[in-house]
């Protein structure tokens, strides 16, 4: 194996960048489908104007998460060529290293299941919208 072929940190971050990534994209796009649904709401009424208040708070939040999202994920993109340290094989064998990457790999199973359980939900509420789905 060459080491431009050599799995790396740096190469490993750049790897995982696409999770916030994708994360940021998702978080925005739920901050765009907030605005939207804000702007059918009428102020007219007490519980619309109390709705619209808690949207923008939510609104602000969720940008707010989605752009430090993008920020973090162009950085780890960025360290592809860090240059590998020393790492000490006692210390990345020890049972909290497997342990971490576990409970890494179980976040990322649930976060699929559940993406999966509200997919339906979705293609159900967008066709009751009439909305054609791609």
């Amino acid at each position: 194996m060459s080491t431009s072929d050599q799995q790396t940190c740096g190469k490993g971050l750049a790897e995982n960048s696409v999770l916030p990534a994708k994360l940021g994209a998702l978080i925005s796009v739920m901050a765009g489908n907030l605005e939207v649904h804000r702007k059918a709401l009428d102020l007219s009424d007490e519980n619309s104007r109390s709705e619209n208040d808690v949207y923008e708070k939510l609104l602000r939040d969720l940008r707010q998460t989605a752009a430090q999202l993008s920020v973090t994920a162009s950085e780890m993109a960025g360290y592809r060529d860090l240059p590998m340290g020393r790492h000490d094989q006692k210390a990345m064998t020890h049972p909290r290293v497997g342990d971490a990457f576990q409970k890494f790999a179980q976040h990322k199973r649930e976060l699929l299941e559940l993406l999966v359980q509200t997919e339906e939900r979705d293609h159900k509420l967008l066709e009751a919208m009439g909305v054609n789905q791609q």
